[in-house]
């Protein structure tokens, strides 16, 4: 069974460290949601709730967070940056095609990508996001290839982005 793909991505901050803190700010005891991003807004200077409860997520979809009945909890999982690109990988929903995208051996630009990806938006979305959906998507995936260059999965090269290959990728594993 293939994993649960999360759709949330965080702005790109400056280094994986930014990751780290907001793990830390998630608490060791299950806490709602409410108090989940009280504690991300107060210990990261978040601008917004929606920001945090996005960083929530995230963390979630990078096996650093877990949901349970009780609220949400802290994984004890280093966030070290094999695990984050493993987990990018599995976990994002739109990672893997964005990085195969960018497998052509020359460089692309996000618009490119997107020209790729546009059919994979699921459809139900593009009827909820109407007439902004290509905006809101195109976006997510310069998200993606935006966290894809901090994880060192790929590259900026002249005009546009490159995979770069890793021997930790899930989809070498054999």
């Amino acid at each position: 069974m293939e994993a649960v793909r999360f759709k949330l991505l965080p702005e790109v901050p400056k280094s994986l460290d930014a990751v780290a803190d907001a793990q830390r700010a998630v608490p060791l005891v299950p806490a709602s949601e409410d108090d989940c991003t009280a504690r991300l807004l107060r210990r990261l200077d978040f601008p917004s709730r929606d920001v945090a409860r996005t960083w929530l997520t995230f963390l979630r979809a990078l096996e650093l967070a877990t949901e349970t009945p009780s609220g949400f909890v802290r994984e004890s999982t280093e966030p070290t940056p094999e695990h984050l690109r493993s987990a990018f990988e599995r976990r994002i929903y739109g990672a893997r095609e964005v990085l195969g995208s960018l497998e052509t051996g020359e460089p692309r630009t996000v618009d490119d990508v997107f020209a790729d990806f546009e059919a994979r938006v699921p459809v139900w979305e593009t009827h909820r996001a109407a007439g902004d959906w290509r905006d809101v998507w195109r976006e997510r995936v310069e998200r993606i290839v935006e966290w894809a260059v901090l994880l060192d999965l790929a590259a900026e090269r002249d005009e546009g982005y490159v995979r770069v290959e890793r021997s930790d990728s899930p989809r070498r594993r054999t």
